[in-house]
C-alpha cells in the first residue's frame, strides 16, 4: 500500500498554508497514495502570539480546515492532518493543538488533541509554556483508515510510551506523530524514538514533521520519517521540503509480532514496593 507524507515549512499566513497543502493533497493523489499525512501546526506555525491571534479560528470556521477537506473530497484522498491551532468554544480559553483524520468523502472520521505539552524552564534562560496556550487532551484516540488501523498522537507525546500501549493494546497497527521537532532535539532524539516505538509493539510509524528555517524565525529538524514493525526506515525525508511516497506493507505487522509476540507477553504492573 502507498501512503504520502508531507515534509512543511508552514508560515505566518494560514491561507498560504492552505494552498501548500492543497497541492500536497493532489500530489499524493497523483502519486497513488491511498492517505497522506502532514505535520503538526500545518495551517500556521508564528511564535508572535499576538499576530498569530488574528488568524486563529474554531473547527467549524477554521478555512485550512475547511481547504484540506474539500481537496481530500476532490481527489477522493484520504488525510491525516497533522494538527492544527484552532480556538475551542467550549473550553477554558485556551487553545487546543488538534489532529484531523479526513475521509475520501471529506468526512471527518477522528479528532485527537495533544494530550502531552511542553513545558520547562532551560538553563540557557529560555521558558517555554505551552500549557499557558493550549489545553491538554484527556483521550487516546484509534481510527480504521486505509493505512490500518491508526493510533493517532503529536510530537512531545513521542516521549511518552504508556500512550502508545494504549494504542496499540487498542488494536493500533500504524501511528501517527506529526511533529515540528527543535533541531538539537532532533538530532538527538527523533530516529531513536521513532524507531523504539516502531519496535517495541511491532506497527508502522509514520512521523510528518516540520522542516526548516520557519518565516518566525524558528528552526525544525525535518526528517520526515516511515519506520516498520522491525524498525528499518522506509522513508527518511531528510531537509528536503515536499511530498514523499511510501510503500508500507500491513502483513508486515503480523509478520513481526509472529517473531517477537511483545504484545502478548504485556502484563499489567502494579505499583512497585518501596523499600
Amino acid at each position: 500500500m502507498k501512503i504520502a507524507v508531507y515534509q512543511a515549512r508552514t508560515g505566518i499566513d494560514p491561507d498560504a498554508n492552505a494552498r501548500d497543502l492543497v497541492g500536497a493533497v493532489a500530489q499524493a493523489a497523483e502519486g497513488g497514495a491511498a492517505m497522506l499525512f502532514t505535520p503538526e501546526m500545518s495551517g500556521l506555525l508564528d511564535r508572535d502570539r499576538d499576530r498569530a491571534q488574528r488568524h486563529l479560528r474554531s473547527e467549524t470556521e477554521d478555512p485550512v480546515l475547511a481547504a484540506v477537506r474539500e481537496a481530500a473530497r476532490r481527489h477522493g484522498l484520504w488525510v491525516h492532518l497533522g494538527s492544527l491551532a484552532l480556538t475551542d468554544p467550549d473550553g477554558d480559553g485556551r487553545l487546543v493543538n488538534r489532529g484531523f483524520v479526513i475521509d475520501g468523502e471529506g468526512a471527518i472520521r477522528a479528532r485527537y488533541d495533544k494530550i502531552h505539552l511542553f513545558d520547562v524552564d532551560l538553563p540557557t534562560g529560555e521558558s517555554w509554556r505551552e500549557s499557558a496556550a493550549y489545553r491538554p487532551g484527556e483521550r487516546a484516540v484509534v481510527v480504521d483508515t486505509p493505512a490500518g488501523r491508526l493510533g493517532l498522537s503529536v510530537c512531545y507525546d513521542l516521549r511518552f510510551p504508556d500512550l502508545y500501549r494504549a494504542l496499540t493494546n487498542a488494536g493500533a497497527t500504524v501511528l501517527a506523530i506529526p511533529a515540528a521537532f527543535t533541531v538539537p532535539t532532533g538530532q538527538a532524539h527523533w530516529h531513536v524514538l521513532l524507531r523504539a516505538r516502531a519496535i517495541e509493539a511491532g506497527v508502522h510509524v509514520v512521523a510528518a514533521a516540520q522542516c526548516g528555517r520557519h518565516e518566525d524565525g524558528r528552526e525544525t529538524y525535518g526528517h520526515s520519517l516511515v519506520v516498520d514493525p522491525w524498525g528499518h526506515i522506509l522513508l527518511d525525508a531528510e531537509g528536503e521540503n515536499g511530498v514523499f511516497h511510501a510503500e508500507i506493507d500491513p502483513a508486515r505487522v503480523n509478520e513481526v509480532r509472529r517473531r517477537v509476540p511483545a504484545i502478548a507477553h504485556r502484563r499489567r504492573i502494579g505499583d512497585p514496593e518501596l523499600y
